[in-house]
């Protein structure tokens, strides 16, 4: 696959860091080997010399002087290499990338991060940009700046609508995409799990026609997927990723460790075409040069001491707790918002998405009015890529509150809704 049409030209300026290439040798580097190429400072002035973490299962992982020193050193920009080797390992066995060996792999600082440098990477200010509707605050906060024309895409409860994807590229041939078109469509955003802020997830059959329709329109399928091991269900039944299907090198996948590990770590991961990893290692490079080492290290030492095994009863042990909240939310929903709001039951995440029946835009109600109520959720509108247009949308999260809290906060929506409605 040709990637020239999807590089811009600040990415095409970015040239290796010739340090940060140098460092790379020192990975499997001769002991007799003199470095005298990067100002690496001396550990023994570091004023930390071994940690001892506690788990909550009472284990514990020892951070000894040697360990303490690769957590506290500068690192390769792609990742501690212990911890890449688990990433890839878990990678194949999840995802089985079809093109693997023209695949790589980066750590970067969250998921966001590797977001924000793809996007980078591939956009120009003006151009046309293909999401899903509604879309991530967090997404939409990278993508503003590049005044962009959005191509949005609705969905329903089985995630994005193949058929309104092909409708939202009508304007343009299939043929064209495979010319260096200015005004073609480069990318296709989407979470396909768990989706925020809907947390719906797309079904298989959908994610097989959604992935042709990249294929037939030359698109770069962005998959932002944090919520993966949030899904609500077994593993085993989890529907294929695009990564799994990506025959043509067309999918850079964002992965987080961020819902299942901690948030503060900010460890994430971006697994795609070479060529494509490539140009965001080289913006790594000149920006934060590697994701933090100690989360880097902590998280490799944690996924050696679990195993494989353990990761995977963790990260049920994690699902179990959030599907627990989801019922207690849905269940305060149906007591305090049946008649009032609308929704779907989430199948994976932390949100439940509400409209609001008889309340044209939820902006000035939540932002104005909500927290004299003792609630606060976001309105819809912020995950709109017009938000100059009304939204009769909201969003509530679920993950932290207690289910009394769940029963308070909706019973005091309620209010709100009906004093609203009298102000419609």
């Amino acid at each position: 696959m040709n990637y020239s049409r999807f590089i811009t030209q600040i990415s095409k300026n970015r040239k290796p860091s010739l340090i940060r290439e140098l460092f790379e040798t020192l990975t499997n580097a001769s002991p007799e080997l003199v470095f005298m190429a990067g100002g690496m400072p001396n550990p023994q002035m570091f004023p930390f010399q071994a940690a001892s973490i506690t788990l909550k299962d009472g284990r514990a992982l020892t951070l000894h002087p040697k360990l303490m020193n690769d957590c506290l050193q500068y690192g390769p920009t792609s990742g501690y290499p212990p911890l890449v080797k688990h990433l890839k390992t878990l990678t194949q066995k999840l995802h089985d990338p079809p093109r693997w060996a023209d695949t790589d792999l980066i750590v970067t600082s969250g998921s966001q991060d590797g977001l924000c440098k793809a996007i980078e990477m591939m956009i120009k200010p003006g151009d046309y940009f293909a999401t899903q509707e509604p879309c991530y605050t967090g997404t939409l906060s990278i993508l503003h700046p590049y005044d962009l024309r959005y191509v949005p895409v609705e969905g329903d409860r089985d995630g994005m609508k193949p058929e309104a994807l092909r409708a939202a590229l009508a304007p343009w041939k299939p043929e064209a995409a495979r010319d260096a078109v200015d005004d073609v469509p480069k990318v296709l955003y989407v979470n396909p799990n768990a989706c925020n802020p809907t947390g719906v997830s797309l079904t298989e059959e959908r994610r097989h026609e959604i992935y042709q329709i990249a294929s037939d329109y030359n698109l770069i399928i962005l998959e932002d997927d944090p919520y993966y091991f949030v899904q609500f269900g077994d593993i085993k039944d989890y529907p294929p990723s695009f990564l799994s299907m990506d025959t043509d090198g067309r999918v850079l996948r964002f992965d987080s460790l961020s819902k299942i590990l901690s948030s503060g770590i900010r460890i994430g991961f971006v697994t795609g075409p070479k060529p494509l990893i490539q140009r965001i290692l080289l913006h790594e490079q000149a920006s934060v040069l590697h994701a933090n080492s100690l989360s880097q290290v902590l998280v490799s030492e944690l996924l050696t001491l679990w195993g494989e095994d353990g990761f995977f009863k963790h990260t049920h042990s994690v699902q179990e707790f959030y599907l627990q909240q989801r019922n207690a939310m849905v269940k305060a929903a149906e007591q305090h918002l049946t008649g009032l709001c609308e929704w779907a039951v989430p199948t994976g995440g932390m949100f439940l998405w509400l409209k609001v029946n008889k309340v044209p835009d939820t902006w000035d109600m939540i932002l104005e009015r909500a927290l004299k109520k003792n609630v606060i959720l976001l309105p819809g509108k912020a995950f709109m890529c017009d938000q100059s247009q009304p939204s009769t949308y909201m969003r509530a999260a679920f993950s932290l509150i207690t289910p009394e809290q769940m029963n308070i906060g909706l019973q005091n929506l309620a209010e709100l809704i009906r004093e609203e409605m009298t102000l419609v």
